[in-house]
């Protein structure tokens, strides 16, 4: 579907409207948000994007309305396993409740820029060069393993070393100035640890465009459907945080429901490749037609059903190593 100019220009206001509101509202004035106001605003942009998605459908027919739920879905997922990273590195910094906001609020407008521009130059490939499909599925392969075999560990791991390595390139103070960004230490200039935080997320949040990106490729190739399920996905990502920021460590089988997920796209992804092949090596570099397309219906409950499983798997584990663990103390 052909995108008008004036929609797009429409929705990239709306969306840094959304972004503005939250700053004013919220942020500028630094404070811990409460369970209920997290609740609440929470509810308040997954309703605004699941109306965003209703209205695609009504206005532009039921596949492309498919194609954004399950792209919407999975990148929220995807969100929501970052907030673990976010956690990691908010807790090596030691960053006060109530300036995490802002530290997060920069960073989701981080990741919004770097995505528009790989979500361009995904768009750009994959129109000039089919072949972009094998590609983007083997690194769907790839990333799923990472998921299972090296989980938050690894990711905590990386972000100590990108940490201490964000220390030695940039001049930092050792102690926060309230919620400024550079502050004056024995008449020198140097930027304050919560600088260095929204360096280290939003340096974060353009790895994680590594991986969500081609996932929703795989899910469709519509540029503004790619754009929108990102930019939705991630506006309210701040409240989810605290929100769920508690129960982040309970959900243990996360990483594992995300690997089949990414793995499931990496197959939908290579059968369409194959449908619409190209490459001279491959069937004389003719499509292979009996090749099955998986259908976007398919696509979206599949996705809903893994991360429901993944969940409620995660919250019985959870709940029976708690209890193991008060019955040994006692």
């Amino acid at each position: 579907m052909e995108t008008p100019f004036l929609v797009w220009a429409l929705t990239i206001v709306f969306v840094l409207g959304l972004l503005i509101f939250d700053f004013y509202s919220h942020v500028r004035t630094p404070h811990e948000p409460t369970i209920r106001e997290s609740a609440t605003w929470s509810i308040v942009y997954i309703g605004i994007a699941v109306l965003f998605g209703v209205g695609v459908g009504v206005t532009s027919g039921w596949q492309l309305g498919g194609e954004y739920f399950a792209g919407y879905i999975t990148e929220k997922a995807l969100s929501v396993d970052n907030l673990f990273v976010f956690l990691i590195i908010m807790t090596s910094f030691a960053v006060p409740r109530i300036y995490q906001q802002k530290v997060l609020l920069v960073g989701i407008a981080i990741a919004l820029v770097s995505r528009g521009l790989f979500i361009a130059l995904g768009v750009t490939i994959i129109e000039n060069f089919s072949w972009v499909f094998y590609l983007f599925g083997f690194l769907l392969f790839w990333l799923a393993y990472s998921q299972v075999k090296g989980g938050h560990d690894e990711a905590e791991e990386g972000d100590s070393r990108l940490i201490r390595i964000l220390r030695r390139i940039v001049p930092t103070s050792a102690d926060y100035d309230e919620d400024r960004l550079t502050t004056k230490v024995d008449g020198k200039r140097l930027f304050t640890p919560l600088f260095l935080v929204m360096l280290a997320i939003g340096l974060t949040d353009v790895l994680f465009a590594l991986d969500s990106i081609p996932a929703i490729f795989g899910l469709t190739q519509d540029a503004y459907i790619v754009f929108t399920a990102n930019a939705f996905s991630l506006l309210g990502l701040r409240q989810l945080y605290f929100l769920i920021s508690g129960l982040l460590e309970r959900l243990v089988y996360l990483a594992q429901g995300l690997a089949v997920i990414l793995a499931f796209i990496g197959v939908k992804l290579l059968f369409h490749a194959l449908h619409v092949n190209e490459v001279p090596f491959i069937n004389g570099g003719r499509p292979i037609e009996w090749i099955p397309e998986i259908p976007i219906w398919f696509s979206l409950g599949f996705i809903v059903v893994t991360i429901l499983v993944a969940t409620v798997l995660s919250l019985r584990k959870s709940g029976k190593d708690a209890k193991r663990d008060e019955l040994a103390a006692s």
